[in-house]
């Protein structure tokens, strides 16, 4: 009998129908669950390709990942695949990097190993004595990362309560902590100080704003180190959208979808270039705000005041340049931090403006991947970190890419400008074109205490039954691993609701 209920169960959920809008992380994530759970699941992207913000450039033999390009957290990504049992190396080849990457300063350069033992001999070289305190600090950070992993992001952000257990509780002074605080007082180094405060921006918030309890970001650094999937990070969609199609997930690109429809409040379909696709829920990995503007205003559960309230994390203008030589004296990982720090900061976050003197990241995958360029060529990957809702041109972009290629050659000691065979851009306007962006943010919205857990926008929707929401503006929060984790919450909390 038990059998029989099961079956049934099953059956009735392949006959109904899913339409998630968007094709990012979170996207794929929940359509392979929700595929593997039995329901009938289609993916409507409006874009060529696969990917989101994840997708992928190529151009005269080069190949460039247009969005994330760090790939942390191996276990989270291992995590994913033995959930449909499989792995990641069923998809694609990964590499730890070593070094994982460089921080230039203006006058120094360090270098970040692949173990801990090396990144301690490289703090005592900066300064004396600091490998002591930075083994204790990355000790705290394990503990509060196997926290954070097993107790706090998989829950799907409904109450405070989720985040009361017995180990939070005792971590209960970090959320009131910041990590700026908590790293200025055992290091006195600025170079040093700026290495820890780094793997936070990742959460899309100031150092000084983002909760100590996020140090288990600098685990995800030094501990588990920096990796790369062979042929670049959009490997993990191609694995991601494979899984989905054995799963039976219908993947339709160049599909954007106009209006989420609702009849007696509860959804009946999307439409798409004026067709309607009635389905029984919708699952939106596209931007939150964007999503709401799909409904008609009275469906809508947050005012424009309300997102314009909120802290969002930057936005980022971007080059891609093909150079017609090998580049020397970089890895595949290079920040350069021979600016202020506090000052960009401020122009991102405190006072929005374009940057006078902007911090940059450099990504050469082909130094250590030779399918990224063609033999004898580097593919360079530049981003500028920049506040959400400038306005861009291509004035703007020229001025900053001669700025930051004049501060390259400087720090590496190099000429390249004449080697350069191409170079793309990309910034506000174009996320807001290309994803619905808004206000162009490219990470979605910052973990700052007020905007953590249940505090950020919810996965389901208080107004619409059977609408839901997934990806960087809910829960978890921005970053490739949160993406996954927050389509397994999505399908986990549809799954519960309809077992109710």
């Amino acid at each position: 009998m038990f059998i029989v209920s099961i079956f049934l169960y099953l059956v009735q959920m392949a006959n109904e129908k899913i339409i998630i809008i968007g094709s990012g992380f979170s996207s794929l994530s929940a359509s392979c669950y929700l595929a593997k759970a039995g329901f009938d699941v289609s993916i409507f992207e409006k874009n060529s390709l696969v990917g989101g913000r994840a997708r992928q450039l190529k151009k005269e033999g080069f190949t460039f990942d247009m969005g994330p390009s760090w790939y942390w957290m191996p276990d989270i990504f291992n995590k994913f695949f033995a959930n449909f049992d499989r792995k990641p190396s069923d998809f694609y080849r990964l590499d730890k990097l070593n070094p994982a990457y460089k921080i230039f300063f203006a006058d120094d350069v360090i270098t970040i190993g692949d173990t801990l033992d090396k990144i301690c001999l490289e703090f005592d070289r900066i300064e004396k004595g600091s490998a002591k305190f930075l083994r204790k600090f990355i000790a705290d950070a394990q503990e509060n990362y196997s926290i954070a992993i097993d107790k706090v992001v998989l829950k799907p952000g409904l109450s405070p309560l989720e985040l009361v257990t017995t180990d939070t509780i005792l971590k209960v002074d970090q959320f009131f902590k910041t990590i700026s605080s908590v790293v200025r007082k055992k290091f006195t180094n600025p170079k040093l100080i700026s290495t820890l405060e780094f793997p936070v921006l990742f959460l899309g918030a100031k150092p000084n704003n983002t909760p100590s309890f996020y140090s288990f970001m600098n685990y995800a650094d030094f501990g588990l180190g920096t990796w790369h999937p062979e042929g670049g990070m959009y490997e993990i969609v191609k694995a991601m959208t494979t899984l989905a199609k054995e799963l039976g997930v219908n993947i339709i690109t160049e599909r954007p979808v106009d209006k989420i429809v609702v009849l007696n409040h509860k959804v009946n379909g999307v439409q798409s270039k004026g067709v309607l696709y009635k389905c029984d829920y919708v699952v939106s990995g596209a931007d939150y705000h964007h999503s709401e503007t799909l409904l008609e205003q009275q469906y809508r559960q947050y005012s424009e005041t309300y997102w314009a309230k909120k802290t969002f994390a930057p936005s980022s203008l971007l080059f891609y340049v093909g150079f017609k030589k090998k580049l020397k004296n970089v890895e595949h990982h290079n920040l350069f931090f021979d600016t202020d720090f506090k000052n960009h900061a401020e122009e991102i976050y405190d006072n929005p403006k374009w940057p006078s003197d902007p911090l940059f990241y450099a990504n050469f995958p082909s130094i250590t991947d030779h399918t990224m360029a063609p033999e004898k060529c580097e593919a360079g990957f530049f981003l500028v970190p920049i506040a959400a809702g400038l306005k861009d041109n291509e004035q703007l972009r020229k001025q900053y890419f001669d700025l930051i290629m004049e501060r390259f050659q400087q720090r590496t000691n190099q000429q390249v400008i004449n080697d350069i065979m191409f170079c793309e851009s990309f910034c506000i306007s174009d996320f807001i074109d290309e994803y619905n962006s808004y206000k162009g943010n490219a990470y979605g919205m910052a973990n700052t205490l007020s905007q953590t857990a249940f505090l950020r926008p919810k996965l389901q929707s208080k107004k619409v039954k059977n609408l839901y929401f997934t990806g960087q503006l809910t829960v978890p929060g921005p970053g490739v691993p949160p993406a996954l984790i927050s389509g397994k919450l999505v399908s986990d909390l549809l799954l519960k609701n309809k077992k109710a």
